[in-house]
Order: structure tokens, then C-alpha cells, then sequence
């Protein structure tokens, strides 16, 4: 089993939106590849509420195992969601861990 953590800082606009818009279309996107890419068993986004220098989102997810979370990071529904992502970040963080 792979845990795949991912921080991201959002800049205070990007695509038109503020800060807090980017962060839930970020969720939503993310969420919305539940059950769509095989070995990714668990994905959670959280949405921090405290701000201040606190990291404005993080991804949780579980893959089966080191190739599966190959195959979820090239995945085609994947890459498409990392250009808006990309553009409205300023700082990411990751950690990849077997279990």
C-alpha cells in the first residue's frame, strides 16, 4: 500500500477566482477521480480553515502499490486536472510512503 500526500499554497487569484473558489474546484476535481483510476483506493482533499501560513489544501490518497500510483499520476484524467492545479498554486509539498 502507497500513501500520496500533496500540500498545495494557492496564490490569492488565479483563473479568475480567489483563493477560496480555486481551493474547492481543486477539491471537486480531485474528488471527482473516486473510482475512476484502477489501484487508487482512497482519495480525500481537505480545504484548510485556519489560514495564516498554513498550507491551503491537501490531497490523501491510497494506491495499491508503487505502479499504481504511476499509472494515477500519468492517468489521462489525471494530467488534465494538473494545468489548472499548477496554475493556481505558488508552493507544493508531496510525500510518497509505503505502508
Amino acid at each position: 500500500m502507497i500513501k500520496h500526500i500533496v500540500m498545495w499554497k494557492l496564490k490569492n487569484e488565479a483563473h479568475g477566482n480567489d483563493k477560496a473558489a480555486n481551493a474547492r474546484l481543486i477539491k471537486e476535481k480531485l474528488e471527482a477521480l473516486d473510482g475512476q483510476i484502477d489501484g487508487l483506493h482512497k482519495i480525500e482533499v481537505g480545504i484548510d480553515f485556519l489560514g495564516g501560513t498554513n498550507f491551503d489544501v491537501v490531497l490523501y490518497s491510497e494506491l495499491s502499490s508503487e505502479e499504481a500510483l504511476d499509472i494515477y499520476q500519468n492517468h489521462p484524467l489525471h494530467q488534465a486536472l494538473l494545468p489548472f492545479i499548477r496554475e493556481a498554486v505558488i508552493d507544493r509539498k508531496a510525500v510518497d510512503y509505503k505502508i
